[in-house]
């Protein structure tokens, strides 16, 4: 899939690209640590702070078609939950996935979060040489 098809695919949103990477100069040390020590160099490409539809994903894989996101404390409340239910709604709309991970799962389990990512990569595109 090359990029201009990914674009119109998520409804890629220029007004977005300027919060987006904000974002990414603000990573929380979760997202930094998934970033840096594992997606990053991925043998799939990944996306971080990737805006589709009205919404910035943390990671995006477009040929999985999956999102990955790293939820803080304020997702547990009523109205993060709420928010986030809207969010995947829409995501889902696109044909995408979306998983998520506390920062606590990062804190805790790290290994055992790369590993539940890429065995869901390997589900939706196959296995492939790398990991």
């Amino acid at each position: 899939m090359n990029d201009e098809k990914d674009y119109e695919y998520t409804a890629y949103s220029k007004e977005l690209v300027p919060s987006a990477r904000e974002l990414r100069k603000a990573m929380t040390p979760q997202e930094r640590h998934l970033w840096y020590d594992f997606l990053r160099d991925y043998p799939i490409k990944f996306y971080r702070q990737r805006p589709i539809g009205a919404y910035i994903a943390d990671f995006y894989c477009s040929k999985a078609k999956l999102v990955i996101e790293i939820d803080g404390s304020q997702h547990y409340t009523d109205e993060g939950k709420k928010y986030d239910d809207n969010r995947t709604e829409v995501i889902n709309q696109f044909g995408a996935d979306v998983i998520r991970f506390s920062n606590h799962d990062i804190n805790v389990n790290y290994e055992g979060v790369c590993i539940v990512i890429d065995r869901e990569i390997k589900k939706r595109i196959g296995d492939f040489s790398g990991r």
